[in-house]
């Protein structure tokens, strides 16, 4: 029981430590800059939603307040389902060439993607969510990337603003700088393994179309571009901003739909556990399979600590495990008392 005990430990550390730490190691011995410098692409600003028409106006509007040449910049909303208001958003934005696509029963985010990207005229495509906003520099700044032949998409940065407006707030803004900062020193080996689902950038000739049940665009689009021989990287200067979610069972729901999008992508990709033919083997594994079998490692340890509590030590550390998971359950019976976030494009802001 105690090799259990261990093992599930040293593999807990590993996987929210120990890999962090090797990273920063590789991207001090074996950084690879990215070329950048000042370019203008044509773009093609794709936001698929399906919000409300006041939200949309608001993010339409934003969209074409970023600093980028007008005629260079082509947007499309494609809206999943019927939405009130549409006709009169097409009205308003139609003169500006905003293009609105509109199917007539619901059918996913992929869905709506691949409507608009078969409708999409630029060289480059940005994806966007309705929530949040983009500093008037982040087209600009996506693109500079694409100056250097080697890379197929990048990563924008999401913002999270008010992150002390609750407890549970402020533990999602501690967790996603986390999250960035392993994006960040893995960009500086090679590439990451999954973009930011509120501002990401593609070249248009590596998009592969989504299938309509996919859960993780944002994590699917960017290996399918690392399988095809490019690099994927994270431009911290490309900034979209949002609003810490406080609903922990919003942030529960999203977890959960991470988790279930990540079993979803090894059904579909199993050549990504291929390390000959996956050049971020080391990367994939470390930062989405091992949080994958995290939970079940964290059941082994709980219950190899229990059957060794006859030891100081482990009981101690068993003490420890408890007090953790009372907590954690007391959160979870004042977290039913809440009423649930809806809607797939909050749900889809960040990849875990």
């Amino acid at each position: 029981m105690e090799i259990v005990f261990w093992s599930s430990l040293i593999f807990l550390a590993y996987a929210f430590f120990g890999y962090p730490l090797l990273l920063a190691i590789a991207g001090t011995v074996a950084r690879r800059p990215v070329h950048k410098r000042p370019i203008e692409p044509a773009v093609t600003v794709i936001l698929a939603s399906r919000d409300d028409a006041a939200t949309i106006d608001e993010r339409v509007q934003n969209i074409l307040d970023v600093d980028y040449p007008r005629e260079k910049l082509q947007v499309i909303v494609s809206l999943d389902g019927p939405s009130n208001g549409a006709g009169e958003l097409a009205e308003k934005y139609g003169p500006e060439g905003v293009e609105f696509i509109q199917s007539h029963t619901p059918r996913g985010k992929a869905a709506a993607i691949n409507a608009a990207v078969a409708r999409a005229t630029g060289d480059i495509l940005v994806f966007a969510d309705a929530r949040q906003t983009f500093d008037p520099a982040a087209v600009r700044q996506l693109a500079s990337n694409f100056a250097d032949f080697r890379v197929g998409a990048v990563s924008g940065d999401l913002i999270l603003e008010n992150g002390r407006a609750a407890a549970c707030g402020q533990a999602v803004g501690v967790y996603w700088n986390y999250e960035k900062m392993i994006r960040a020193m893995e960009s500086r080996v090679h590439s990451i393994v999954g973009v930011t689902g509120a501002i990401y950038a593609i070249r248009r000739r590596l998009f592969e179309a989504l299938p309509d049940d996919l859960i993780l665009d944002d994590v699917f689009t960017p290996m399918k571009v690392v399988l095809s021989g490019k690099r994927v990287v994270f431009e911290p200067d490309a900034k979209a901003y949002d609003g810490v979610s406080c609903c922990a069972e919003a942030e529960y729901t999203r977890k959960v739909r991470t988790l279930a999008g990540n079993y979803q992508l090894l059904a579909r990709m199993p050549v990504l556990l291929v390390p000959i033919r996956n050049p971020l083997w080391w990367q994939f594994t470390s930062h989405k399979v091992c949080r994958l079998i995290a939970p079940f490692a964290l059941a082994a340890l709980f219950i190899s600590n229990a059957l060794l509590v006859g030891g100081a030590y482990y009981a101690a550390f068993f003490v420890v495990q408890s007090a953790w998971y009372s907590a954690a359950l007391m959160g979870r019976i004042e977290m039913n008392r809440r009423l649930p976030a809806r809607g797939w494009t909050a749900e889809s802001r960040k990849a875990a």
